[in-house]
């Protein structure tokens, strides 16, 4: 099966593809290597033969990873531009960095926070005529 091209690769079929536990595993042991043999993930993993296809399959098909077969064995290998484009993608949306001060933390300008002279509470005891007594309070439980 060819995988398609870098351009034609969906980024919820990645994220998707990566999102499930076994399927990052590979995806990290892949990275670790220029090319795994199935067998080497049959020895890491705890699922059966079927599971690996399975999962392998679902990697091709989101266009992480493309696969060789030699004679009976199955090589896969971690499609790196793949994965640059979509950190390019998705770094592209992040946020510009804002500067940072002498002190190595962001620079904060605090809001001044205003405070109201007559705050409810002592608006409703000016108006009930208890201005020096601390109201009783009542608990009421369900």
């Amino acid at each position: 099966m060819t995988p398609p091209s870098a351009d034609a690769v969906s980024a919820t079929e990645v994220f998707k593809a990566l999102g499930d536990p076994i399927r990052w595993s590979i995806v990290q042991q892949m990275a670790a290597t220029d090319e795994l043999a199935c067998s080497t993930l049959e020895e890491t993993l705890p699922i059966s033969k079927p599971s690996i296809s399975y999962h392998t399959k679902i990697l091709s098909q989101a266009g992480l990873i493309s696969t060789r077969k030699q004679g009976r064995n199955f090589f896969y290998t971690l499609r790196r531009d793949v994965l640059r484009g979509l950190i390019d993608d998705v770094w592209a949306l992040a946020p510009e960095p804002r500067p940072v001060g002498d002190s190595g933390q962001l620079e904060h300008k605090p809001t001044p926070i205003r405070r109201r002279r007559n705050t409810t509470t002592t608006r409703l005891r000016q108006a009930a005529g208890d201005e020096g007594r601390e109201p009783e309070v009542t608990l009421l439980t369900w």
